[in-house]
């Protein structure tokens, strides 16, 4: 676990500071063109450009600027050695259940009101996804989450098919996608 923090921790911030730099150019220079726009679907640019874009008037990678530090700070912290308490295992659990809220929310604004994909924003998901989805299973492992005795063999079950489970979400992330921006794709493919 520590080091699944630290690893996306890091991928979170690099994909964090890529968005950043980019907001900022496109507020200093409003011509600038971001080097992810590769097509009229996969384009930085249109989703930095649309107010979905932004939460409270603040741009959705600055949240990952202040969330993906705390990530590597926790699995450094473990590395170290460092013990936490079951309650602060169970409001990380509660903090990646949000994290979860977020980017599902932030992608279905991308794909169905932006009507565009962001690369490092589809990074950033994968990354939240799969943090958080171990995070729950650690959490489940070391008794920091109770299941109730009828949803104990659900547990055994997402334990055992851990990344079975995980490639299920993305392949139906992948066929929304798909689904959504087939007129772009089939004709591209």
């Amino acid at each position: 676990m520590p080091w699944m923090l630290v690893i996306a921790g890091i991928i979170g911030i690099m994909c964090s500071l890529f968005l950043t730099y980019d907001q900022i150019q496109v507020w200093k220079h409003p011509s600038y063109v971001p080097a992810c726009n590769l097509n009229p679907i996969v384009s930085c640019g249109s989703v930095i450009d649309s107010k979905q874009g932004e939460v409270f008037s603040i741009p959705a990678p600055f949240f990952g600027l202040l969330a993906f530090p705390v990530l590597i700070t926790l699995g450094v912290a473990m590395i170290a050695g460092a013990k936490f308490k079951r309650w602060f295992w169970q409001l990380a659990e509660l903090g990646g259940i949000g994290g979860i809220g977020f980017a599902l929310w932030l992608f279905w604004l991308s794909v169905y009101r932006v009507h565009a994909l962001c690369p490092f924003c589809l990074t950033v998901d994968v990354v939240i996804y799969t943090m958080v989805w171990y995070l729950t299973l650690y959490n489940l492992s070391e008794g920091n989450i109770a299941l109730p005795k009828r949803l104990v063999g659900v547990g055994d079950f997402a334990r055992r098919h851990h990344l079975d489970i995980l490639i299920t979400w993305f392949i139906l992330i992948i066929a929304f996608i798909l689904h959504h921006f087939w007129y772009y794709f089939g004709h591209h493919l």
